[in-house]
């Protein structure tokens, strides 16, 4: 099939439908003789007449309306898929694939659906909850959720959640045992719980802010987890400190079961983002739920 068949049999089903060239110019904006050019080009393609033209009309030829009978269903189709993908716009609907991590699905995407599935009822969510940083391209995702100094450059990234402090954590228990670190250079003879990052099995850098400058500080970990919560429980437990981030650990903190020390180099993040590629189309279920979490986070 020439690309130029099916812009060029929707002019020919135009020009039959309005009984002549000018009507049907008219009707799809175009000049009568671009039109006129148009069916010619299509009847040489092809290698019979179509129209049989006269000053005051035009009509099928009997092969241009044996043509029209078997193409016009597929025609009437293509243009009933059309409507409906514009239609989603209006009305987004299908399944939205998302992955995050546990905490930002936790408090910030499971809050947000019961509103956002009653006024959106077509669309269907389904959640791939890790650690792991996903390249959500290559396995099919339409959006994820990370930190925001976490994603890739090639990312649309929206912010959906508030910064967060890091904080370093020990039990009662522990600084009773191994006393509370005063200074950076304190952790390198400490008992540290290093999070090995499900993606790259690295640990995760203790980062810390010191002036104006940014510096990553290479603990020595008695243990290594690939689970947050777990590794929480490590320090709960006594086992050594933890780098963690304060709102995943308020109860803790508010409870005594965990403590900080060395608040005043520990770092301000930025917050959750809900990221996707930009060189992608967004689909209409993905804006509403973009602008849903917007308005959630402006509360």
């Amino acid at each position: 099939m020439d690309r130029r068949d099916l812009a060029d049999l929707l002019v020919l089903q135009a020009v039959v439908e309005a009984g002549s060239f000018t009507r049907a110019a008219a009707r799809l904006g175009r000049a009568q003789s671009g039109l006129s050019q148009t069916i010619s080009a299509l009847e040489a393609r092809v290698g019979v007449p179509l129209l049989a033209r006269s000053t005051r009309s035009v009509q099928p030829t009997e092969p241009g309306q044996r043509l029209l009978q078997q193409v016009t269903p597929a025609l009437l189709q293509i243009e009933r898929g059309l409507s409906e993908v514009r239609l989603e716009r209006d009305q987004p609907s299908g399944t939205l694939r998302l992955t995050a991590m546990e905490y930002p699905a936790r408090t910030i995407l499971v809050p947000a659906l019961p509103d956002f599935l009653a006024r959106y009822p077509g669309v269907k969510l389904d959640f791939h909850i890790s650690d792991q940083f996903t390249d959500i391209v290559k396995e099919g995702f339409d959006a994820g959720i990370r930190f925001g100094g976490h994603l890739e450059k090639d990312m649309v990234a929206v912010p959906v959640g508030p910064d967060v402090k890091a904080v370093i954590v020990g039990s009662p228990a522990y600084y009773a045992r191994r006393g509370r670190p005063e200074r950076l250079e304190d952790l390198l003879a400490h008992d540290c719980l290093n999070y090995r990052t499900a993606s790259h099995g690295d640990p995760f850098r203790w980062m810390f802010r010191t002036g104006e400058r940014n510096m990553v500080m290479p603990v020595e970990g008695v243990a290594a987890f690939n689970d947050g919560p777990v590794m929480i429980e490590a320090a709960r437990a006594g086992l050594g400190l933890a780098y963690s981030f304060e709102p995943h650990i308020v109860d803790f903190l508010a409870s005594g079961q965990l403590s900080t020390c060395l608040e005043r180099f520990c770092p301000v993040w930025s917050g959750y983002h809900l990221y996707y590629p930009g060189r992608h189309q967004k689909s209409a279920a993905l804006s509403a739920f973009v602008k849903h979490l917007q308005g959630r986070r402006q509360r």
